[in-house]
């Protein structure tokens, strides 16, 4: 029997060692199959002899019974909330009002200072006994949390024995109690929420949510089967340990064998940690979690505990929250906005809500049957976001804040600029109003045709303005507007009217290719526009090609072709189209000997972009990109030749290019690559004002 124990302890700490390895360092030294030979092996030991099993083996990791419900715990000292700020200047307020309470001698100059991400997810205090994990609990209100033992075991990354490593000279204190937080990686979230709607099963609104629902649920069999992940940060409680700074603190936890983020710092001057939190903004997006920010604190642990507390903030320790991503609010109503296309788009009315220092009024529903699907009413309180931290949409609603006076979203039966009947297409999802003539959409269709032609000085409202006076009933009016009729509307000089009708008049040099992107035909954006143009050079040709004709070019599908046959099939459409040629524009591509051809400096180049460039809106820079000869894709590949980052870059696409050893490089390199420099500027059209929404929302 004495053997039979030996083994077990043996294939325990072995076990556990990899398990470290494995999901803490992402290192292992052993292969798959040798750990699940080593992890057999202890199962059937177990089950041979299970008054051997202990709370500390990795075979209880798996879910338990189910709980009735959570028993409460009181912890052994207060898990406390922090103070904040979102300005720079607020971290030197923090340390000018902590200057007068310091200790006599000790200078602010004098102080180092810890910084930590703020992981966004659900805090849990760990309790270890000589070693062993007895007990986790949530926050709770800070004095008393939820018994969620047999939850948190089924996390990976939660060590079950300290210390981990069996080589680690260091052992377990009698009593330990850590402070961490339990989250879900962002592809992994992405993962699961994928498979949930596969299920038919609820999907979350973001990864907070997952975290703390999967582990407040009574059965813990579901939280083991879902993607949870922890990181460890402070120590509440402890018998034996002496450490004296937060940076021992978090070597210590390392050596015991919890998970402790990479992504901390310690700093000297407050300087330093401005730099760090400013530099923070703009990573935040490159990482595989949610940070609402950084938590910065003074490194002196025996300093902070002599700075006390105000109310339930410690006053060594502050919050730099970065500005907000997402934010709850009710939905008041829901309107029907109406495309150049004449698709309805529905339009949530907001509670005003501040969201990353804008103001959020109104945003996304996506469509109709994406509003059915997540059950969104009229008086909820949803969950509002930032697409690329610009567009807002609603995320979702907050069930459980309903209190029955929520009315359902429905679809129009009308158009509610026109009055027109609306229709929705088999197999689409989105429903249109069909009438040529709505104001609304001659609005869309115009603003759309001046953002491709990229005219300089002409924005939605001069747009708007110009349509609700009549001055125009389609985009080929534009170059028919006369001065005394622009002057005679408000706000126009003599000066900004010549300029306007130059612009215009310039749009006349455009390539074909992009006077068949500004029509507007659906599915046709510039790199299909520009395919099309390169196979039928002229639009006599487009318009006499068949759909099969149109099918036989790489790049160009039966939607696409059926689009573009049923646009020229109108006669409205047709009519457009000879305006625009007796108004001088170029409807057929330049006719060039070969050999006398430019090669384009971009040519044969693939590039994708991320994140906000200084002067160039993402169309304004593929538009660069394409007019000098290279392609823009949407996601980055092996193929991809150059990623171009700018401001709060895309997570994925940022480590994809990292993986794939794709260059990096920002506007002012790009621009060089064709020699042009931030005087060669690409208008950008689509300068949206605090709480409007998007061209085609």
């Amino acid at each position: 029997m004495k053997d039979v124990e030996q083994r077990i302890r043996e294939l325990r700490e072995q076990i556990n060692y990899h398990n470290y390895r494995y999901h803490v360092l992402n290192a292992p030294v052993i292969s798959d199959a040798e750990y699940d030979r080593l992890f057999r092996e202890l199962q059937a030991l177990e089950e041979a002899h299970p008054e051997l099993i202990t709370p500390d083996s990795p075979t209880q990791r798996v879910g338990g019974e189910p709980q009735e419900k959570f028993e409460k715990v009181r912890h052994p000292a207060p898990i406390l909330s922090l103070a904040s700020t979102t300005e720079p200047e607020g971290i030197r307020e923090w340390l000018a009002r902590i200057s007068k309470l310091l200790p006599e001698g000790v200078r602010v100059e004098d102080l180092d200072f810890v910084v930590e991400p703020k992981i966004d997810g659900l805090t849990v205090v760990l309790h270890y006994v000589d070693g062993v994990f007895v007990q986790g609990a949530t926050r709770g209100n800070g004095e008393v949390g939820e018994d969620i033992t047999a939850n948190l075991r089924t996390i990976k990354k939660l060590p079950l024995r300290i210390p981990t490593d069996p080589q680690t000279a260091v052992p377990a204190p009698p009593r330990l109690v850590v402070r961490g937080e339990a989250y879900m990686p962002l592809d992994a979230f992405a993962e699961f929420n994928r498979r949930q709607e596969e299920m038919g099963e609820k999907a979350f609104a973001n990864p907070r949510n997952a975290a703390a629902g999967s582990l407040r649920q009574l059965d813990p069999n579901i939280t083991a089967s879902r993607p949870l992940s922890l990181w460890c940060y402070s120590i509440v409680a402890s018998e034996g340990v002496e450490i004296t700074t937060q940076w021992e603190t978090l070597a210590y936890l390392r050596t015991m064998g919890f998970p402790v983020s990479e992504d901390v710092a310690l700093l000297s001057t407050v300087d330093e940690v401005i730099e760090h939190c400013l530099a923070w903004v703009k990573k935040r997006d490159t990482l595989n979690y949610e940070a609402d920010g950084l938590v910065i604190k003074i490194n002196d642990l025996r300093l902070q505990e002599a700075l006390g507390v105000v109310g339930k903030d410690p006053r060594g320790a502050i919050a730099f929250k970065f500005p907000a991503r997402e934010a709850t609010t009710r939905l008041l109503d829901a309107e029907a906005s109406v495309g150049r296309t004449g698709a309805l788009t529905p339009v949530a009315v907001l509670e005003p809500v501040e969201l990353g220092g804008v103001t959020i009024k109104h945003a996304s529903l996506h469509n109709y049957e994406d509003v059915a699907r997540k059950d969104i009413r009229i008086g909820d309180m949803v969950i509002v976001k930032r697409a690329g931290d610009v567009i807002p949409y609603v995320a979702g609603p907050i069930v459980d804040l309903r209190d029955g006076s929520e009315r359902p979203i429905t679809m129009p039966e009308r158009c509610p600029v026109c009055g027109e009947p609306v229709v929705q297409p088999e197999d689409e999802v989105a429903v249109y109003c069909v009438n040529a003539a709505c104001p609304a959409q001659l609005k869309r269709r115009v603003r759309h045709f001046v953002a491709a032609m990229e005219i300089d000085g002409l924005g939605e409202r001069t747009v708007d303005l110009f349509v609700d006076k009549g001055l125009i009933h389609d985009a080929a009016d534009l170059y028919t507007l006369h001065a005394e009729d622009i002057l005679e509307l408000e706000g126009f000089a003599e000066k900004s009217t010549e300029n306007l009708l130059a612009a215009i008049e310039a749009s006349k040099k455009q390539p074909f290719w992009r006077v068949l992107n500004a029509l507007g035909i659906r599915y046709v954006g510039s790199v299909v526009a520009q395919t099309l143009a390169r196979h039928f050079p002229s639009i006599d040709d487009l318009m006499q090609a068949t759909q099969e004709d149109m099918e036989n070019v790489e790049g160009i599908g039966p939607r696409i072709a059926a689009s573009v046959v049923d646009y020229f099939r109108r006669p409205r459409h047709r009519e457009l189209i000879e305006k625009l040629r007796r108004a001088g524009l170029r409807l057929a591509e330049e006719r060039r000997e070969e050999a006398e051809e430019r090669v384009l400096p971009l040519a044969g180049k693939t590039f994708v972009i991320t994140g906000t460039l200084p002067t160039m809106s993402r169309e304004a820079a593929t538009a660069f990109i394409e007019r000098h000869g290279g392609k823009v894709t949407s996601s980055v590949s092996s193929k991809t030749d150059y990623l171009v980052v700018g401001e709060s870059p895309g997570g994925t696409k940022y480590r994809k290019a990292q993986q794939l050893g794709v260059p990096m490089i920002d506007e002012a390199q790009l621009r060089a690559m064709v020699g042009a420099g931030v005087g060669e500027q690409d208008q950008d059209n689509e300068n949206w004002t605090q709480g409007q929404l998007p061209l085609g929302l």
